[in-house]
């Protein structure tokens, strides 16, 4: 999700690459759970945050719009994020002890916390969100390291390829400013890299290829 703020404002001042060392590592935290309350609808889920989800809860995209994920508007389509409880505004997944239950397949965003991504001409680099985290006096650790993601550099080239479609197509949708016209495309948008089901037994970032080939087809 884009957000209209200065970087003065929200980080060091520095951008970071995935080998750079950066003041992140909470040292297996404190459960003080912060981050994952109030977040509204800002955790916003790319199609392997869904896939992960499915695959490792053993549920379908309509089984998580129960109760666990929403859709909302996010720069200019609409797309699912994840649900806080209304109650006390918390992540569906944090449990009694203030812990993730989903750690393992947890969202890019809750990933990279308190990590953002700043995107350039060719590409994107890290920076850190000095406002975010309570945790004081945190530790200098790796960025490819804290990021725990596999096969990083084919995730990043997914992460770029996906923020470059949504970012054209909302663009596109703008300059024609007709509701019907976003409520069809945001629409074909859900169907085919959320509510098809992916193959288990198929590399997701192939299908994930095959089906963006088949959007901008349309």
């Amino acid at each position: 999700m884009r957000r209209q703020v200065s970087m003065d404002e929200i980080s060091d001042g520095r951008l970071y690459g995935l080998n750079d060392m950066v003041k992140a590592d909470c040292q297996g935290c404190d459960g003080c759970s912060a981050c994952c309350r109030g977040m509204g609808e800002s955790v916003v889920l790319t199609p392997l945050d869904l896939y992960r989800l499915e695959t490792g809860l053993g549920c379908s995209f309509g089984e998580l719009l129960v109760d666990r994920i929403e859709l909302n508007l996010a720069d200019g389509l609409i797309l699912p994020n994840l649900k806080m409880k209304r109650e006390n505004e918390a992540c569906v997944f944090l449990n009694q002890s203030g812990r993730c239950s989903v750690h393992g397949m947890r969202p890019d965003i809750c990933r990279l916390f308190p990590l953002g991504r700043f995107y350039e001409e060719d590409g994107f680099r890290y920076f850190l969100q000095v406002h975010e985290c309570a945790k004081k006096n945190r530790m200098k650790v790796k960025v490819k390291k804290w990021l725990d993601i596999p096969d990083l550099a084919r995730h990043e080239t997914f992460i770029q390829d996906w923020h470059d479609y949504r970012k054209e197509t909302g663009e596109a949708l703008d300059a024609d400013g007709r509701e019907e016209t976003r409520r069809e495309v945001t629409m074909r948008i859900l169907k085919l890299f959320y509510m098809r089901p992916y193959e288990k037994e198929r590399d997701f970032y192939e299908q994930f290829y095959e089906r963006l080939e088949e959007a901008k087809g349309l």
